[in-house]
Formats: C-alpha cells, structure tokens, sequence
C-alpha cells in the first residue's frame, strides 16, 4: 500500500488534491510550493509537468506551461526538484502531464525513475489505454506507482468500469467535457453525473477536478466524491502571491468559507 492508498484508507473524504505546475512562477518554485501547501492542508498534491501544447488546459495552465518551459523546466530537473520535496512532505506526491514530453525523457526511464525518487502516482490523461495494459502496467506496477484514469460525462458505463479496473488509488472525474478552468458553482447536469458515479459503487474512490475554484465547488464536490482536485484558480493564486501565507489563506478560505 502506497501513500496514495493509505491517504484513501485513513481519510474516505474530503481530500483536497491541489494541482500546480513545475517551474511556475519561477523554475526553483516547485519544492517550497509543495512545501506551503503540506503545511496548509493539502492532502495530495499533483504536479503538472510542462509541454508546449497543452490543448486540454485552459488559458490559466497555458501560460502557466509557457512560463515554465521558458524559464528552463524538463522532465529531468523536474524529477531532481521531486528528490529534493520527498524527504520533506509526507503526503502523496503525483505527477500529471501529457504523454509527449514523457516519450522524449523514455516512458520506462520516466516510470523507473519517478518510482526512484518517491513519487506515488502517475496521471497521463492522453496515454492509450491499450498501450498502458501492453506496454506499461507490468512496470508501473513492479515498482507500486499507482496510474489513475480520467473519466467524463460522456464516458459510458461500461468504459468507466473497464477504467476503474485498471486505475490504482483513484479515479479523476472531469467535471465537464470541456477544458480546464474555474467556475463558480456545478450545474445540475453535472451534479446528476457525480451522483452517478457515486451510486455505481467503484472499486476506486474518484475525485472531481475541473472547475473547483471555491467553497460551493468544493462543497458540492464533496457530496458526492472523496474530495476535490483544484488547478486552474491555485495557478491564478500563486501568480499573484506564492508565498506560504497566501497560500495558507488560499487552502483555509476553500475548505471554510461559507458558499
């Protein structure tokens, strides 16, 4: 059992998973970010790896990849930045990002050595799920690195099952099929899709991502799922104040403030 497992054992709800880009605002940022956060609250954190096409990312990511790769992130200071943050944090630490930057660095060298330096999780929204099962899921599991899928409201049953078989820790649920980005409260179509997804009783627990920007979102969210993951309106925070206490505030007005 892995820390994503025992994060899911020990605490069934409310889990805040914060996502943040490596390298932004500046490249020397990501190991104090997951620091703050730790020490604020957070339960999990995902760390986006950056790539020059971010299409699933709305306008805040974007630039928030930009901004990273300009100022001279990869994969493989990424990974030496992961080394530095492990002995420091106890929560789980997830690294999320498209399939192409990952090809470049070597799939099995990336899953080796992100194992290696302590990460917990892997979230590749673009790999093939066929290509996983033949090529990748013997290896991620040799090295207990849990691989979490994404699921939509237009992903149908059966293939919600197929992909809740195959992920380990935790099923993502996007809240729309739509890019990435804040909003101030669900609608009932989507609250009609959570409500789903709970009463099918998975195997996994699943987070709903997508939209979480506030205490209603992160309510609303929490009704149905084990917690939320928030991206979009971190990245906005830590552009206009990344420091421990703004960050502090941030965690403490999301799960506190009345709606």
């Amino acid at each position: 059992m892995n820390r994503i497992q025992q994060l899911f054992a020990t605490k069934p709800n409310q889990i805040l998973s914060v996502f943040y880009t490596a390298g932004f605002p500046t490249l020397n940022d990501t190991v104090p970010i997951g620091c703050a956060l730790e020490a604020a609250g957070a339960d999990m954190i995902e760390i986006g790896i950056p790539f020059s096409d971010p299409i699933a990312d709305g306008p805040t990511i974007q630039e928030s990849n930009k901004v990273a790769l300009d100022g001279g992130m990869s994969v493989s200071l990424l990974l030496q930045q992961v080394a530095e943050l492990r002995p420091k944090v106890k929560m789980p630490i997830i690294l999320m990002g498209y399939l192409n930057p990952v090809i470049q660095y070597g799939v099995e060298r990336f899953i080796k050595d992100a194992a290696g330096v302590g990460v917990d999780g892997l979230i590749l929204p673009d790999l093939p799920v066929a290509e996983y099962v033949k090529e990748y899921q013997a290896l991620t599991e040799a090295v207990h690195l849990n691989v979490s899928f994404l699921i939509s409201p237009t992903t149908s049953e059966k293939r919600i099952r197929e992909l809740d078989k195959l992920s380990t820790g935790f099923i993502y649920a996007v809240s729309a099929s739509s890019t990435t980005g804040a909003r101030q409260e669900f609608s009932a179509e989507q609250q009609a899709y959570f409500h789903r997804l709970h009463t099918m009783k998975l195997k996994n627990p699943f987070l709903i991502g997508f939209g979480i920007s506030n205490a209603k979102t992160w309510q609303q969210a929490n009704v149905f799922a084990a917690g939320a993951i928030v991206g979009s309106s971190f990245i906005t925070q830590l552009k206009h104040d990344k420091s421990e206490a703004a960050i502090a505030q941030f965690v403490q007005r999301l799960k506190t403030q009345e709606p």
